[in-house]
């Protein structure tokens, strides 16, 4: 399952920033929330910690388990999966956003997932 997840968030990073070039700025910031709910639920997977996959329960366990039990990622991510899902929640639900905020999602996403993949790889013998 762990590298299903990997799998889906490499795909969903791509096209978020896919999506972000053809000024599909809405959809990119939808994609880039699911690459870093996927990196997460990967993460998680690999540290021998399932979860429901739910996004409350996933952004609870990976936050206690993986950043204050196991201190494997920074503390400054905690908040980085609830902000990604407040955004892609305007962007999906709301008025929607624009170019500026769609950008940061996608770079805060990039670096999440960035930074989940840099442990795992380096984790797995």
């Amino acid at each position: 399952m762990k590298e299903l997840f990997l799998a889906r968030a490499k795909e969903n990073i791509e096209a978020a920033a896919e999506l972000f070039a053809s000024e599909k700025f809405n959809a990119s910031a939808n994609r880039a929330y699911y690459a870093a709910f996927h990196a997460a639920l990967a993460a998680l997977l690999h540290f021998g910690h399932p979860t429901d996959i739910d996004h409350k329960p996933v952004q609870a366990s990976f936050n206690r388990f993986l950043l204050h039990e196991r201190k494997i990622f920074p503390a400054s991510m905690k908040t980085d999966l609830l902000a990604l899902q407040n955004v892609r929640g305007e962007a999906d639900y709301r008025d929607g956003i624009g170019k500026k905020r769609a950008a940061a999602q996608l770079k805060q996403a990039q670096q999440f997932v960035g930074a989940i993949r840099a442990v795992i790889d380096t984790d797995t013998p």
